[in-house]
């Protein structure tokens, strides 16, 4: 009887060999393997422009201040890939979300010189540059291009609605006082802004900075892909 186990699982272990283990060696070459980083709602090795009236559309031009009470602009970024969200440090809902997950891209790439990140506030009036320092210790902060902006009132909201078309006002009506898009927007060395594609093939245009319970991936799993895409070119 012993005999004839060893012979039964000498042939299951000859089927597996023969069946399986070429195909096993064939998604090693191909790449078709995945890791936790590797996982794609659809292929974006070439990430879109995003396009405005049939022209790329670039980061508008913005002069503010930083949390060292330093002025800093679009300028600044040139040379280095980075990304822009609209917070208010006294946020209770989806701020402090967006920020855990803006923490995980300072701790992929925050040591690079080439990559930064922009954090607008909404609510200026509040978030000084004493306060923004604050805000940025309780977040261990440690990149010198992670910069919380601040600046007058009505040139941020311009900024946020005309020049990045992420919505932000003023709303006494929901928690906090003021109502805004949890959006994170990608921008390249040349300023530009740029995304990855839907199923579809047209632009997502902004990254949800929030978790989302319906999607197989986040968001900022896939912007850290697209980060590093761009920081590779």
């Amino acid at each position: 009887m012993k005999n004839y186990s060893y012979v039964g699982i000498s042939f299951i272990i000859l089927v597996f060999g023969i069946i399986f283990i070429p195909r096993i060696i064939d998604r090693i070459q191909s790449g078709s393997t995945l890791d936790g980083d590797r996982l794609n709602r659809t292929s974006n090795s070439d990430l879109a422009y995003i396009s405005l009236n049939g022209e790329r559309k670039k980061v508008p031009e913005f002069l503010l201040t930083n949390q060292d009470n330093l002025p800093i602009s679009n300028e600044d970024f040139l040379g280095k890939v980075y990304v822009v969200e609209f917070f208010f440090t006294s946020c209770p809902s989806i701020c402090p979300i967006m920020n855990r997950n803006m923490k995980i891209l300072e701790e992929k790439y925050g040591d690079r010189t080439d990559f930064g990140i922009a954090s607008i506030t909404i609510d200026p009036e509040n978030d000084t540059p004493m306060e923004l320092k604050k805000y940025a210790e309780i977040y261990d902060v440690f990149s010198p291009n992670w910069h919380f902006l601040t600046g007058e009132r009505s040139y941020i909201y311009e900024l946020a609605n005309s020049g990045f078309n992420i919505f932000a006002e003023i709303n006494p009506a929901v928690a906090g006082g003021f109502e805004h898009q949890g959006y994170f927007a990608l921008v390249d060395q040349n300023g530009y802004l740029r995304s990855r594609r839907d199923d579809y093939g047209n632009p997502i245009v902004y990254y949800l900075g929030i978790d989302n319970d319906d999607a197989e991936v986040q968001d900022i799993t896939l912007l850290k892909q697209d980060i590093q895409i761009l920081l590779n070119d």
